[in-house]
């Protein structure tokens, strides 16, 4: 009996491939009923229709710009002034604060209080009270809805940044970046919904590729890194002697050879291997002219604090507006430099200065430009710092430890009323006080505002439907507009 080789593949799939099969059917029609207006569409999921998604509800942003903070800024020393912590400077913590309660390094060692040594100051119509060391970021004050009761379970980096990337702690799921490329899709066939930008290298804590991974999704989902300098993306530029032409033809042929496959064992990632080809292709010329922000004018440069062909914060910002523009859904930066165990007082100062001006100017530019009612922006990091000292505290030095139960973040833009201080911690800084907001609380709030009702906006893996708050999540209201 003579078959063809797709023949022969077809006749082994098992009893398992069918029923997989089929659930991925059942499963693209479940997302199709979920997700899709016209204005928020994507090609990239195999079996959905363009025009067969609608969202949850009218969307108020249609896209999102994390600055993530890498290392955990001191909420401390930057959003939360706790006169009584600077009177108890030097004394013991309360120990009915402390006793029996996770601390990360400082276990076993004296606990005592340190205050900031840094001046807040009210800033806009709003009042809001913000760090003498962020006096851009307090001048746009009457934009931003600043959460001051943050808290996760997270006790350490890699599982903090994991968890507020992705959910949960444990490493391996889709990323919040990857969970939105899935829902909603790019509004530009040239980029990739969900990109990348890290800054301050060699500082703090490494910044592990997962945290930008599509986990069990499709791999088209996960963020593309974008780097400075000859390269913007590795491995995309044709090899020498490798023209346009002959790319073309070799991206032609390898499609095809994954068509058949695909016809063949009905493997889902391989729809996503050919779109992930297709988009790198499509790269060699979005990305050069994208990156080069020497065609900005003067006064935006300066503004941000921008140098063409250098890595920086300020350059990361000004790449966020141009990625915004361009359609781009989900646009993620990262900052290293706020792991102040000891020396805090200088070195905070000098993070916050490369972070303070970008930062707002970002918030400014995109206002001026008419993308900010749209574009929700998110400034925050894993954790906060404790307010207890670790390390010398010698001439007015000192440092702080790991802290989950507080910490602040402010939010901006898309559906955020700005002006807003929410929530509240104790006369220390250790607990929250009043509104607390979890982690999956905030990816509940971002994906709310994106239109999409976090509890059904979920994916089976293993048996299981997995969701990027996890089993939690409320959206908070109080920042909403």
């Amino acid at each position: 009996m003579n078959m063809k080789p797709e023949d022969s593949i077809a006749l082994h799939l098992t009893r398992r491939h069918f029923f997989a099969r089929g659930a991925r059917g059942i499963g693209a029609a479940a997302l199709a009923s979920l997700l899709g207006s016209p204005q928020s569409v994507s090609a990239e999921v195999p079996g959905i229709p363009k025009d067969a998604r609608v969202l949850h509800r009218p969307p108020r942003a249609k896209r999102v710009i994390y600055l993530f903070q890498s290392g955990a800024p001191s909420h401390l020393d930057l959003f939360d002034p706790k006169p009584q912590l600077v009177k108890m400077n030097g004394k013991p913590m309360p120990e009915s604060l402390t006793k029996g309660q996770r601390i990360a390094q400082l276990m076993g060692q004296p606990l005592n209080c340190v205050g900031s040594r840094f001046r807040f100051d009210r800033h806009g119509q709003c009042g809001m009270e913000i760090s003498e060391l962020l006096p851009h970021i307090g001048s746009i004050a009457d934009e931003i809805a600043l959460v001051r009761s943050m808290h996760t379970e997270a006790i350490n980096h890699d599982p903090g940044v994991t968890l507020m990337q992705t959910g949960h702690q444990q490493a391996g799921r889709p990323a919040m970046g990857s969970w939105i490329s899935y829902g909603l899709g790019s509004e530009n066939e040239q980029l990739p919904a969900f990109v990348v930008l890290a800054s301050g290298q060699g500082q703090d804590q490494p910044l592990l590729t997962r945290y930008w991974g599509s986990g069990f999704l499709p791999t088209n989902h996960q963020g593309v890194e974008f780097r400075s300098g000859a390269e913007p993306i590795l491995f995309v530029n044709n090899p020498q002697g490798i023209s346009p032409e002959i790319r073309r033809r070799l991206i032609d042929g390898t499609r095809e050879i994954n068509r058949e496959h695909l016809q063949a064992v009905g493997d889902p990632e391989i729809a996503t291997r050919i779109a992930s080809f297709e988009m790198a292709y499509r790269m060699q010329t979005s990305v050069p002219e994208l990156m080069d922000i020497s065609k900005e004018s003067r006064a935006t440069l300066e503004m941000y604090g921008a140098e063409p062909g250098k890595s920086s914060y300020a350059n990361n910002c000004l790449l966020a507006r141009r990625l915004a523009e361009r359609g781009v859904r989900f646009i993620q930066l990262y900052h290293r430099g706020w792991d102040h165990h000891n020396n805090l007082p200088a070195d905070i100062a000098k993070t916050a200065k490369a972070v303070d001006q970008a930062s707002a100017a970002l918030i400014r530019d995109l206002r001026q430009r008419g993308l900010l009612e749209d574009t929700l922006v998110v400034w925050g990091g894993e954790f906060g710092r404790t307010p207890m000292n670790q390390g010398d505290s010698s001439n007015g030095n000192y440092g702080r430890d790991h802290h989950m139960k507080a910490f602040s973040l402010w939010m901006a833009g898309g559906g955020i009323r700005g002006g807003t201080t929410y929530g509240s911690t104790d006369d220390f800084g250790y607990n929250t006080a009043e509104n607390p907001v979890h982690a999956n609380d905030f990816q509940a709030t971002v994906l709310h505002l994106l239109g999409i009702e976090h509890t059904r906006f979920t994916h089976r893996f293993q048996g299981r439907d997995y969701r990027l708050t996890d089993v939690g999540g409320e959206v908070v209201r109080g920042i909403l507009a």
